[in-house]
């Protein structure tokens, strides 16, 4: 059985929880809380300990912190010679996390496989397969309508919010609007939030709209899904077209996706392929539970 810890339970580290028991070949091997971050930064807890036996007993660690922790994790996991997974989301930054980690995973014989996730992710995976099939052309990725978790964080760590909620609003050809409802604390003042969530890099490339109200729970709605097209040209042949939809739980697939990989994780390692990797880069054969022979027969 494959051993996966899981670091962080919200939303995602719960529905991580979830698949883990739901997957024939793996068992959960422990849950840390957001209480106990300090201490692994700090050197302090079981999880990264070399004196522990605990080490020993965990295959992969999956990292359901906010995106802007991930780093930080991934990194002190890999110097011990721990496998990851994380759902890192910012797409800009992500060859950035994929060249910080891919050293230290290589150098300590860790697999670290980053933006694990369904987008970036698993969409990811879609995108380079279209490409594949029609090399020259344009590719659009619609998100939503639906509750963005990265952005949600992102407006929930301003200052002066009490809680919010991040909506997706496609328009197409992949131009989206994200309609922020926040709640203030007390003595909060609107346009200082507001600017400074219109600042950050999650919304200051997107039409942004921040909207205060009185229950965030009251509209909450973890819903959400993608349309993404592909038109394009295989060798001389012009209008080829490929569509792609899904209508999701946000938390439930992200979990799944990352659960997923920390078994592809698991196999790199056992192959002496270390590393930091995106999901592009995985076998889509070493995503599954079963043997070669079993899946092959099945799927090809």
């Amino acid at each position: 059985m494959i051993r996966i810890a899981i670091l962080g339970y919200g939303n995602i580290g719960k529905a991580a929880e979830e698949a883990i028991q739901s997957a024939p070949d793996m068992e959960l091997a422990g849950i840390y809380h957001h209480d106990e971050i300090d201490q692994i930064i700090n050197h302090q807890s079981s999880i990264i300990n070399h004196q522990s036996s605990i080490i020993n007993n965990i295959d992969a660690v999956l990292i359901c912190t906010p995106t802007r922790e991930v780093q930080k994790f991934a990194t002190v996991l890999a110097e011990r010679g721990i496998c990851t997974v994380d759902s890192f989301d910012i797409h800009g930054q992500i060859w950035n996390l994929r060249s910080g980690l891919d050293p230290v995973c290589k150098a300590n014989k860790a697999v670290s496989i980053i933006s694990a996730g369904w987008d970036p992710g698993s969409d990811s995976v879609v995108r380079a397969l279209l490409m594949a099939l029609a090399p020259k052309g344009l590719t659009y990725t619609n998100f939503g309508p639906g509750r963005s978790m990265g952005h949600t964080v992102a407006a929930k760590a301003i200052q002066g919010v009490k809680n919010a909620l991040s909506m997706t609003i496609p328009l197409g050809t992949g131009i989206h609007r994200r309609m922020v409802y926040i709640e203030l604390e007390d003595g909060a003042d609107f346009k200082t939030v507001e600017a400074a969530i219109l600042a950050d890099d999650y919304f200051a490339h997107d039409e942004t709209h921040v909207i205060p109200v009185e229950s965030v729970d009251a509209l909450n709605n973890v819903a959400h899904g993608v349309n993404l097209v592909r038109s394009g040209v295989s060798g001389a042949t012009h209008n080829q077209r490929f569509e792609f939809n899904m209508e999701i739980n946000n938390p439930a697939l992200t979990g799944q996706v990352m659960v997923s990989c920390a078994r592809a994780a698991v196999r790199l390692r056992e192959r002496g392929d270390y590393g930091a990797k995106t999901m592009i880069e995985l076998a889509p054969i070493d995503l599954l539970p079963g043997d070669t022979e079993t899946l092959v027969k099945a799927l090809v």
